[in-house]
């Protein structure tokens, strides 16, 4: 991490503090450098909407801090690290929620939230060692985990007892969701062995499609 990402660091927790009692479109530079500890000057080309496109990515960071993550299956897994993401942003609950007001009705923030999601959905992926082609193609795993995340946060900003119970549900039915949809595909998608990919019909034929992590009876 180079100096600027520092400063863009500190100034998105500085934000989301200042953004508990101000809206996020109210912010000045000059006071979340004050709220930071920083001097303005160390802001001199960050912008606001820099701030805000650093949201995702910081919060991605919950997700990988706990090694080797919890759960049995796959789903379970993915599970427990996108939960770790919705914890580490419930501790600045009002500062989020701020921030995602504010680019619900900025276009030009919301035309960058697609890629921000598909950069937290392989995250999600590699903090829990999916982030390869078996079972399904990565681009597939992280479309899918992509919905998930977004659906997921729509629970979250609803979420208002604190006790996870709206983000927990929608969370376990998207990625139950996206693991009954993988497993439909996969009797369509080549499948690998150790000496290489085989196409569909020269693969074993079953009854069912396997599940991730499983060998076909």
């Amino acid at each position: 991490m180079d100096e600027s990402d520092d400063v863009v660091e500190l100034g998105l927790l500085a934000a989301l503090r200042l953004a508990e009692e101000t809206p996020w479109a109210d912010l000045t530079l000059s006071e979340i450098a004050g709220q930071a500890g920083l001097a303005l000057g160390d802001f001199h080309g960050i912008t606001r909407d820099d701030l805000t496109n650093a949201f995702d990515t910081y919060f991605d960071g919950a997700m990988s801090a706990e090694t080797p993550p919890g759960g049995d299956t796959p789903r379970e897994q993915l599970f427990d690290v996108i939960m770790l993401r919705y914890e580490a942003i419930e501790e600045v609950r009002a500062g989020a929620l701020s921030l995602m007001r504010y680019r619900d009705r900025t276009p030009r923030l919301l035309a960058r939230l697609p890629q921000h999601r598909a950069q937290s959905a392989y995250w999600a992926l590699a903090s829990t060692g999916l982030d390869d082609d078996s079972g399904a193609p990565i681009s597939l795993k992280v479309a899918g985990i992509a919905f998930a995340i977004a659906q997921t946060e729509r629970a979250w900003r609803k979420d208002q007892h604190g006790d996870f119970a709206l983000t927990m549900a929608a969370l376990d039915k998207a990625l139950r969701a996206g693991e009954e949809r993988m497993m439909r595909l996969q009797r369509w998608l080549p499948h690998k062995t150790k000496s290489g990919p085989q196409e569909p019909d020269e693969a074993e034929e079953t009854d069912e499609p396997s599940g991730p992590g499983h060998e076909p009876p």
